[in-house]
This record gives C-alpha cells, structure tokens and sequence, in this order.
C-alpha cells in the first residue's frame, strides 16, 4: 500500500479495497464483507468475502478465494455462510462454457464451500430467514419452463440453433444495460441445506413474472412462510412496485398496495409486521414524496411512521424486539443513520458527518455495524451505539485502506451559497493543500447525477482527489432537487431542470469563487447522468467555464422518452409527451445548441439503456455541425457506468487531458491507447 509520500495517481485509487455487503451473524460474533481489488490482469475487479471482528480485537481474515470471484453473502441461523459465485464446480465436468453464478455454502467453521444449486439463469439475489434459515433466491427462467432442467434445455436449444432474437409483449423491454429477455426473474423458496444434503425441494413462488421484477427488492419471513417483494406495474398513466407477499405453501399472490413506488420491504423478527419505503405517485405538477411505512401482516393496514422527519428515507432495519426501525437517509451531504421509536413515535439522528450504509442492528440491540465512508476516505467498517445521537462511531479494524496509507493531500470543507430567492445552497469544496490566495487553485464544478441524489460520501465513479493530486479545486454543489435538504429543496425543481436547478449551480459556484485560493479565470465543469443534462445547460446559457465535459448525458428531452429504458416514469415528472410535450422541449438543452461556444468533451458507452448512446450521437453531430470544439469518448464495452478498471483509467486520462488542455493551457496530450 502506498503512503503518505506517494502521488494519489489512478493506479493507487484502482488498487484502493472496495467493501460493500456488511453483514452481521445471528449470534452478533462475527462481520462479513466483501471486498474488491483488481484481478491479476488488472482488467476487472474481483471481490473475495472476509471476516471482522465486531469487538475490533481480532485480525481480520479472508474467507474465499477464486478466480470468479464472491458476492451477496448471507448468514444462516447456524452461522455458516451463503454466497453467489460464478465460480466453476469441482464435482462437475467442465464444457467450455462459464458457469452461471451459483448459491454456495461455507460452514461456520470455514473450509472449503460446495455448490449448493447453480441454475443455468443464475442467483440473481438472495434472502435467509432469520430463524427457520430458509432460503429465497432470485432467478431467472425462460417463460413457460417449470424447472432449472427445463430451462437448461430450451437455452441449449437456443445456442444450438444459433437464435439471440427476443419477442417483446409487453412495456419496458430494456433496463439499464441489457434487453430483459429472453429469461425472467422469479422467486423460489427451499429449506435450509441439511450437510451435505443438496439444496431443495424448491418452490417456484412467483411463475413467470414478465417485466414485474426487474428490479425487486425481496425479504422472507422468518419463519420462512412467505416472501414480500416488489412487484412493478408498467402501464400507461400508471408505473410503479407495489408490495406484495406471497405464501410459500399456496403460492397465493396478495398485494398489500395499489399505487406509489415502494421498495426495501424487509420483515420484524416476529414476523407479524413489514417496514418499506413508498414514494407518492407523483405528477407534472405533484413532486414525489418518500416515507418510511409500517404494514401489519394479517390486516394488510398500512401506516406511515417518521413523519416529524423532512427526509427521504432509505433501506429500513428492525430493531431485535420490534420496538424502532432504524433507517438511513441524506442529510447535508451526508448519508446518515436515524433511529425511529415506533411507541414513543420519534425520530433521532445516530450519525453526523460522514455517510453510511450496510446497517446491522446487534442481536441485543445495543449496536449498529455499518460502513462509513466521506468524499476523502473510502468505505471502513465501524460500530455505533444504537441509541446516542450525532456520533461518529468507533473504526473496527478490515480489510479497509486506513487514513495513514491513502496519498491525498487535500483538504475538504463545506460550503453554503445563498441563490436569489434567499435558499441555501450546500457543496463540497475538495482542494489542494498548497492552495493559497498567492497560488490560487483551478476549479473544476462536478454535478452529481439523479436528479434526485446528493453529494455524499466516497465515489468510486467520479473521485475528486484524483483531481486534487493534479492541481484541481473541486466543486460538488447540491442544487434544487437535491437529496438531504427537506421536500421543498426537492419541489424547487421538480420537472424545471434548466431553471432552479441550473441557477443553483451557478450560485454555488459564484459564492465558491469569492474565496482569494480559487482562481475564477480558469474554471471548468462536468456531470454525469443529470449531471451531463446539466452540463449541456450550462453549455448552451453561459461560456464562462473553460470546458465542458459531459458523460452519459441527456440531450434532447422528447427523443430519449421514446428511447430510454423507462420512458413512462419520466411523465410523472414532465407530462405525457403525446398529450404535451412542452416541458420536454422547454428544458432540452439541444434548444440553445446556437449559444454553445465552450469546448466540450463527450463521453458515453454504447450499453446504456438508461440514457441511450443515441443522446450523444445527436448530441455530437449538433456540435461538430455547429463547429464547436469538441471530442468524443466513446466506449463499445460499458454502459451509464465505466466499470472496467482500464476503462476507467483512459477515462481519467482523457478528461485530465482535456481539462489541462482549456483550463491549464496546456499542449493536448491524447491518452496512449486511444
């Protein structure tokens, strides 16, 4: 690991441990984490599971090795482990072709694991009861198959045949990077693996779900007699997930809602109650809202809880007995941990400068493990009282990069700027240390993606210290809509991207450069997602940055609804397009192509369903026909994300290049393998 001394380049940030998937065992004796680094060849992350201590006395230890690589680990109530694996069998023949990824168990007491069901489709999610040690898991199947040896036989037929075309019925038929076919998701259920017992009878719980659990978040009972899940509807006028909960005995299907976006169901430890979180079906003119609600499981009554806290709340957790849920949510540019008492009925803030995720609540109740990261400092483990608020918890020792072997050398702040209907603007503000009214540094704006997110915590995406190791002040302000700063933030630009949201940016920025150690001569900015719709907007209302670099960006707002992988949701914030289309053409960045005089870089990848690479064609055939200075990083392999590491290194190498270019004034200098 590289010390103090060592330049932060990108080959110290790529090597830097990744951990994600925290879990706490049924006894609360041991952690686990995933954690990922880069693959022998350096062209993919591989993520291996290690033990933590949660006393923080012993030394942490990892538990799996191999080539594929393990994920979504889960405890079982002996305290053996579940995991998914792409890894191949070694009781099977081997066939040439590479394994889906399977379920594995590893006993408590380590060795090796064995493959416990490996479906031709994949695991593509899991949930354990916590008392009967049930096992749910997300796979997917091809309609009208009723077991894995039936799927297996109608995929070879289809390789065999040399068939890759998909018939679509019915609306979405893309989510995110890929088309959703031929296969299916659906829910099974099977007992807990006996020794070494194989794995089942299984339950096929759902059937073929169609386009209904593209992306559902699932729980089991812990009694394991049911499963809640997300159920998304597509339909015109309304799109959404409903909860639903299924009996594993009957497989009979009763929706608890009708209507809103609800996500994270997860079960008390008595079974008798689900907390989820449901956002309003919102309109053009009717922002959406989240809350945090409580079902009772034989009523089906459904009542909010949290309701004195102004925040979006997110991914709920039961208390042992039942008594409170905690939960997290944005909060001035951090995610923090709240604790709600459902009898006393109030809400009390546990952590406060630094944003976490992964929450377990101890078995006694007493403690919360998570993991708790900043935009300086990447994700570690750490232990928290349950009740105290405002803390900042105790580091347990991981697999984690501490403080004194990360090579930065900026220093971070928190700035407000006021906009000009007297509201409060909150960014982060990352610089050099040699910063000074004497050497002020360049200043490079990043505008986070969403909409509706927030600057919070590390990024593994767009990391500003990569910036700051090269001379580079960043900027990372939270406009209109943002996450963390109560529902009217968010109505101030709900569906007027370029008004509010645009304005708040160039406050932020203003208020940003009246400081003596920033130099408001050499500017720049860039964005991804929303970010890049914004960085659009910016390019084509003022050329007062330098450069512009925008990535996976929205550019013509009427054309990507009929593009995107979802364009109904999209019509609760802008309208129905084919009854009006105006809000869609108002705040399209493609209208003020005229104006955009700023050199631009343009980057996407050819695999984004989400924001399709049809937005950047467009988007560089209007520039070089204006003759705007402009290039175009274009990546056939990835998708709204750069997710492969050297991918990801001639990202930064390119936009580096480009902001010395127009910022520092320096020679262009084009990326080796480019």
């Amino acid at each position: 690991m590289a010390d103090m001394s060592d330049p932060f380049d990108f080959d110290h940030f790529v090597a830097l441990p990744r951990l994600s998937g925290l879990r706490l065992s049924p006894d609360g004796s041991r952690l686990v984490v995933a954690v990922a680094t880069p693959a022998p060849d350096g062209k993919k992350l591989r993520t291996a599971l290690w033990s933590v201590d949660p006393e923080g006395k012993g030394t942490p230890r990892r538990l799996t090795r191999s080539a594929a690589g393990e994920s979504s680990a889960a405890f079982l109530p002996d305290g053996s482990i579940v995991f998914t694996s792409a890894r191949p069998d070694p009781d099977a023949k081997p066939d040439g072709d590479d394994p889906p990824a399977g379920l594995w168990h590893l006993a408590a007491e380590g060795g090796e694991a064995r493959l416990l069901v490996a479906p031709p489709g994949g695991v593509g999610g899991l949930a354990v009861a916590e008392a009967s040690g049930a096992l749910a898991l997300m796979v997917s199947m091809h309609p009208g198959v009723e077991d894995f040896e039936q799927d297996g036989e109608r995929e070879k037929a289809r390789k065999e045949a040399g068939v890759q075309a998909l018939l679509f019925e019915d609306y979405p038929i893309r989510f995110w990077d890929h088309y959703l076919g031929p296969r299916d998701p659906r829910i099974f259920i099977a007992d807990a693996p006996a020794g070494d017992a194989a794995l089942g009878p299984f339950a096929d719980v759902t059937g073929s779900s169609g386009t209904a659990l593209p992306e559902a978040s699932f729980d089991i009972a812990p009694d394991g007699s049911a499963v809640v899940t997300t159920w998304r509807r597509d339909t015109v006028g309304d799109t959404g997930d409903d909860i639903v909960l299924i009996d594993r005995a009957t497989k009979a299907r009763r929706a608890l809602t009708e209507h809103g976006w609800y996500g994270d169901p997860v079960f008390s430890r008595d079974g008798a109650s689900i907390a989820a979180i449901r956002g309003s079906q919102a309109g053009r003119d009717d922002p959406m809202r989240t809350d945090l609600v409580v079902f009772d499981v034989a009523s089906g009554e459904e009542r909010a809880v949290a309701t004195d806290l102004d925040r979006w709340p997110m991914v709920p957790a039961w208390t042992p007995d039942g008594s409170a849920i905690v939960f997290l949510a944005d909060d001035h540019g951090n995610a923090a941990i709240f604790r709600h008492d459902l009898v006393a009925g109030t809400t009390v803030r546990l952590t406060v400068d630094a944003s976490y995720s992964d929450i377990s609540v101890s078995p006694d109740g007493a403690s919360i493990y998570a993991l708790r990261s900043h935009p300086d400092r990447p994700p570690h483990v750490v232990r928290l009282d349950a009740r105290s608020a405002d803390q900042a918890g105790a580091e347990l020792p991981s697999p984690a990069t501490t403080l004194g072997e990360l090579p930065t050398r900026g220093i971070i702040e928190r700035l407000t700027a006021t906009a000009d209907d007297g509201v409060e603007i909150g960014s982060w503000l990352l610089r050099p240390a040699g910063a000074s009214p004497d050497k002020p540094a360049p200043l490079v704006v990043f505008v986070h993606g969403g909409p509706l997110g927030t600057w919070a915590g590390w990024s593994w995406r767009w990391n500003a210290n990569l910036l700051i190791e090269r001379g580079y002040a960043v900027l990372m302000p939270d406009p209109a809509i943002s996450l963390g700063y109560g529902q009217a933030f968010i109505d101030r630009g709900w569906g007027t991207w370029g008004d509010r949201p645009y304005t708040d940016v160039i406050s932020a920025v203003d208020g940003a450069l009246e400081r003596p150690d920033l130099d408001a001569s050499r500017t720049a900015l860039m964005g991804g997602s929303f970010g890049g719709y914004m960085a659009n907007w910016v390019a084509g209302k003022t050329d007062r940055f330098r450069a512009i670099i925008t990535h996976a960006s929205l550019w013509e707002l009427r054309g990507f609804h009929g593009t995107t992988d979802h364009g109904i949701g999209w019509e609760q914030e802008f309208g129905d397009p084919y009854v009006d289309a105006s809000r869609y053409e108002e705040h399209s960045p493609s209208r003020l192509l005229a104006n955009i005089t700023t050199p631009m870089l343009v980057i996407h990848g050819e695999l984004d369903a989400r924001v399709p690479i049809s937005e950047a064609l467009r988007l560089w055939t209007d520039l070089t026909r204006q003759g705007v200075e402009a290039k175009f990083l274009y990546f056939p392999d990835e998708n709204h994300w750069i997710l492969k590491p050297q991918n990801a290194r001639i990202w930064y190498e390119t936009v580096l290049a480009f902001l010395d270019q127009h910022v520092l004034g320096a020679e262009w200098q084009r990326p080796g393998l480019l």
